[in-house]
Formats: structure tokens, C-alpha cells, sequence
């Protein structure tokens, strides 16, 4: 099985950063696509950033201009650099990891998340 463990979160000032890390580890030759997902209350979880495993990205529009997600795939971690936070920024984030291959050269079948970090910006 894949563990995902998210870490890096906290409170912060509005214009304020953070730095958000995850860490696959278990049964995993590569990960094909990783991503930040948040929930804010009251609120469906939705995808903040994603990368692939040759570094393509993605971003909700929100997050552009701000928000920087990056990788290292030796190391199977994923990073969400955060500037210029806002308060509408406040969110549980969680990892996801897919399209994982095992040392074995099975693929597994589901996605695996971690358990998620509480981002809070307020002043």
C-alpha cells in the first residue's frame, strides 16, 4: 500500500507563506500524477494545483501568480510553495497521489490521499 503524509501547515498573516509538503512512501516504483486538493468549511474539496511526473502543472485560477507546486520524484515529496496568502486561502489541504506502479510493475487501482494539514490565514 501507498501512506501519504502531509506537513507544513499552519496559521498565517494575510500576504503571509507557507510551504506545504507530501510524502508517498510504501510500494512505489513512480507516481504518474500527484495533487493538492483543499477543503474549506461548508465546502466541496477542490483541486488547488497537480503535477505530473514530468513536471507538467496545473492550477486553479485562483492560485495563479501565487502558488507554486513542484516535485521530487526520487524522493517521492511533492511541495506547494504559498505566497501572498488570503483569507480565502484558509483550507484543510490535502495530498493525492495516482497512476502509482509498484516495485512489482502492478498499477494500483485507486488513488491514495493523506490525511490533510489546516491552512488558516487571518490577521
Amino acid at each position: 500500500q501507498v501512506q501519504l503524509v502531509e506537513s507544513g501547515g499552519g496559521l498565517v498573516q494575510p500576504g503571509g507563506s507557507l510551504r506545504l509538503s507530501c510524502a508517498a512512501s510504501g510500494s512505489i516504483f513512480s507516481i504518474g500524477v500527484m495533487g493538492w486538493y483543499r477543503q474549506a468549511p461548508g465546502k466541496q474539496r477542490e483541486l488547488v494545483a497537480a503535477i505530473t511526473s514530468s513536471g507538467n502543472t496545473s492550477y486553479q485560477d485562483s492560485v495563479k501568480g501565487r502558488f507554486t507546486i513542484s516535485r521530487d520524484n526520487a524522493k517521492n515529496t511533492m511541495y506547494l510553495q504559498m505566497n501572498s496568502l488570503k483569507p480565502e486561502d484558509t483550507a484543510v489541504y490535502y495530498c493525492n497521489a495516482g497512476r502509482i506502479r509498484a516495485h512489482s510493475g502492478n498499477s494500483y487501482k485507486r488513488d491514495f490521499w493523506g490525511q490533510g494539514t489546516q491552512v488558516t490565514v487571518s490577521s
